[in-house]
This record gives C-alpha cells, sequence and structure tokens, in this order.
C-alpha cells in the first residue's frame, strides 16, 4: 500500500511538471505570435543586468503610460528575435536606430517632439519647439560644435523612466532643478576648461531663493531654469537681467527704470538688480541695506558730501520713521488689546501702514525723496491714528480703573458701616 501511494505521487509530480514545460512553451509561442509581441523586453530580461535596466525604469515612464514602447525610439521589429536569430529585431532595414550617440539625442527626441500634429494625440499643452530653442542655447551651441559633455535632453529629463514635469520625481520637477542642473555644474572637475563657477547651487542654497525653494517648498520660489531658462538656457547679459528678475519683481523693475541709477548703470554697464542684491546667493533685503550706514549698498558708489550720498541718508531716514511710528502704535495698541480694550479700528490702521512702509521699501528703487515721501507721509497718517487710538483706549482704561477704585472703597466704607450698625443693634438687643 505504502509502494502504491509513492508510485502515485511520483505520477503526480511528473505529470504536473509536464503540464507546467507545456505550458511555459505555449506562452512562449502565443508571445511569439501575439498582435503586439515584443521581443525587446523579452531579449532584455533574460540577459538581465544593464541591459534589463532600461525595461525597469520603463514602467512607470511618461512614454509608456501613453502606450509607447521600444520601436518607437529605437526602431526594429519586436516580433522578431524570439528564435535563435536574436539580432532579427535589429534589423537596420527595419528602422532600428538603436543608441544614438550623444550629438543626434536632441533630434533624435526632436523626431517626436518637434511635430505639434503628433504631439497634439497625447499633449496638446506640450510645446513642440524645444529643440529650435535648445539650438540657440549654450548646450546646444557646443554640442554643434563637437562638444559632448555639455547637457542632452537625456542629462536633465533621463533616458528611461521619463516623469512628467509636475511629478516629483521628475528631475525637472522645480524642487529638484538645483540638484540636476548641479549634477554638471557643481562638478569641478567636469566643468574643468569652461571657465565658469561651480558654486552656483551652493551659493544658491544659501539666498532667499534657494531658501524658499529648497527649505520652505516653495515651488513659486526661482530655481535655475526661471532665470536662465531650460531649453534655450543662457547666462542673462548685463542689459537683460533686469527683465529676468522683472518677471516675478515688476514693480522694483520699473521704479529702477525711471531712476536715475537707470542710465548711470547702462553707462558703466553695470548688471542692474545683480549689483545691489548679488545673484545665486542673494540675502533678504533690509532696511539697512539704504542709507549710509556700515551694512548700506549706497556708500559702496556714492562719497560723503555727493548728492547720491544725501538721498541715500533721507530715503533711510523716512523709511526708518515710518517703521518706528508703526512699532510705537503697535506696541501700545497691543497693550489696550490684551487688556480688554476695543482697538479694531487702530487695528486697521496699523494694517494700512505696513503696507505703506512695504511701498515705501519697494519706492525706494525709484530714488526720488519725493515720490517715497507721498507713501511715507500716507502711513504715518495711518500709525498716528492708530497711535491716538490706543491712548484714549489707555486713557479710558486708566479711568475705568479709577472709577472702579472709587466704586470699591465706597462699597468698602459702605460694608463697614453696615457691620458696625449690626453690631450696635445685636448689643443692644443683648440688654
Amino acid at each position: 500500500m505504502g509502494n502504491l501511494m509513492k508510485k502515485n505521487i511520483i505520477a503526480m509530480l511528473c505529470s504536473v511538471s509536464v503540464m507546467y514545460i507545456s505550458a511555459q512553451t505555449n506562452a512562449l509561442a502565443q508571445d511569439a505570435t501575439s498582435e503586439s509581441p515584443n521581443s525587446c523586453i523579452w531579449c532584455h530580461q533574460e540577459i538581465g543586468d544593464e541591459l534589463a535596466e532600461p525595461i525597469v525604469a520603463m514602467e512607470h515612464d511618461a512614454h509608456a503610460s501613453k502606450g509607447l514602447s521600444c520601436v518607437d525610439c529605437h526602431g526594429g521589429d519586436p516580433t522578431a528575435g524570439f528564435d535563435e536569430d536574436e539580432t532579427a529585431a535589429m534589423n537596420p532595414a527595419k528602422g532600428y536606430i538603436g543608441v544614438p550617440s550623444r550629438k543626434e539625442i536632441p533630434q533624435f527626441c526632436a523626431r517626436c517632439h518637434s511635430d505639434p500634429n503628433y504631439m497634439r494625440k497625447y499633449n496638446p499643452r506640450v510645446s513642440t519647439d524645444q529643440y529650435d530653442r535648445y539650438k540657440t542655447s549654450i548646450h546646444g551651441q557646443k554640442l554643434a560644435q563637437g562638444d559632448s559633455k555639455v547637457a542632452t535632453c537625456v542629462d536633465c529629463h533621463g533616458a528611461h523612466g521619463v516623469f512628467e514635469v509636475n511629478d516629483p520625481r521628475a528631475k525637472v520637477f522645480a524642487i529638484n532643478i538645483p540638484q540636476t542642473c548641479g549634477n554638471c555644474h557643481s562638478d569641478s572637475d567636469y566643468m574643468d576648461g569652461y571657465g565658469i563657477s561651480t558654486r552656483q547651487v551652493d551659493d544658491f542654497k544659501k539666498g532667499v531663493h534657494g531658501i524658499a525653494l529648497l527649505e520652505k517648498g516653495d515651488q513659486a520660489a526661482p530655481a535655475c531654469n526661471d532665470c536662465h531658462g531650460n531649453h534655450g538656457a543662457v547666462p542673462p547679459g548685463v542689459p537683460s537681467i533686469g527683465f529676468v528678475c522683472g518677471q516675478c519683481h515688476l514693480n522694483n523693475s520699473e521704479l529702477f527704470r525711471s531712476s536715475p541709477h537707470m542710465q548711470a548703470f547702462a553707462e558703466e554697464e553695470l548688471p542692474e538688480c545683480e549689483t545691489c542684491h548679488s545673484n545665486h546667493d542673494i540675502e533678504p533685503p533690509t532696511d539697512s541695506m539704504i542709507g549710509i550706514g556700515d551694512e548700506s549698498m549706497c556708500i559702496d558708489c556714492h562719497s560723503e558730501g555727493s548728492t547720491g550720498f544725501e538721498v541715500a541718508e533721507i530715503l533711510h531716514a523716512k523709511i526708518d520713521t515710518l517703521k518706528q511710528n508703526i512699532v510705537e502704535a503697535d506696541s501700545l495698541v497691543a497693550v489696550a488689546s490684551r487688556a480688554g480694550m476695543e482697538v479694531s479700528e487702530a487695528v486697521f490702521s496699523l494694517s494700512d501702514a505696513n503696507q505703506s512702509l512695504i511701498k515705501s521699501r519697494t519706492m525706494a528703487h525709484a530714488l526720488s525723496v519725493e515720490r517715497l515721501d507721498e507713501v511715507t507721509k500716507e502711513g504715518n497718517t495711518q500709525a498716528n491714528s492708530a497711535l491716538s487710538i490706543g491712548i484714549a483706549a489707555l486713557d479710558e482704561l486708566q479711568f475705568r480703573r479709577k472709577g472702579l477704585a472709587l466704586s470699591l472703597v465706597f462699597i468698602f466704607v459702605l460694608a463697614v458701616g453696615v457691620y458696625m450698625k449690626i453690631r450696635e443693634v445685636d448689643k443692644r438687643m443683648d440688654v
């Protein structure tokens, strides 16, 4: 009985093995004869190692999500190569391209990305002039001259495993851009011979924009491509820096262009915003940057006794006076508010005064005492109004406290009188 059971088990295992092998054979045959076989995937997975990496990366690729596969980029015949002739799939007669050289990559990607009719099927919002803009960039120009070290599409977007630009995993997602650019521009060995600094990313991280983007996660803060461009990336020249910064700081830029500095900077060929604020390691602007103090930017060019020196002193004084008036009023109103007094009108006045302070700091770019005076006067009026309300509220508070004190004294005297009267009545009753 025991031997019979063993024979049955062995027969069953053999049967299962035969069925498994048959199933695998049928699956391979079916894959090779199906409507959409792909010998590229099958072969690369079979070989493994580096050749399998693109297959794994393509699992979450933006192109794969749209139904595109190996043949759409590399050409060839994915229905061939399942037999012993693995090279049949890589037949140049079937359009096989393989891996393009670095110089060929931009045009390789442009076959689709520069075709509006083709791209409209997948995403009508995607611009189709990236290749034309790339050819105008420093990267594109140097690539055309034979420099294969410069960035191409795959250096910024990846080759396999490309993500949409709004995907946090994408190399060109806003927060990832400094690191992506820094892969080349922070590598001193790689950048050797180009004659440019490799501290841009490190400086950017310390600047106000880098802190906002990388530490605070503010995606509205500019990254490298916002100032330099992306596909048409070029270093902004002296005449264009004001326009670059003016994309975000429009009021500052327009006021500067109406100021005496505009002509002076043009004559000296000084970059507008960068001269005072630097470029990558931009520090948060402070009021001390204006005036004649040790931290002032004005005294770098204007010596004592000059018109610019006097104007800088007046501008700082007016802004500082408004700021001190706001601080004084705010302190007083805060005390009254904590005491429970009604000071909502003063709070609104302080809000308007603070808006005037912000405007005055922007107006300083016009370097006009008269225009700044209009703004600070309005702010001082609002600050003084809040101060008056705060004083009145504290006076009323004191009046209420004095009235309360008198009331307490009267109540105490009355209570003592009642107490004495009660004792007198008690004594009479005892007698």
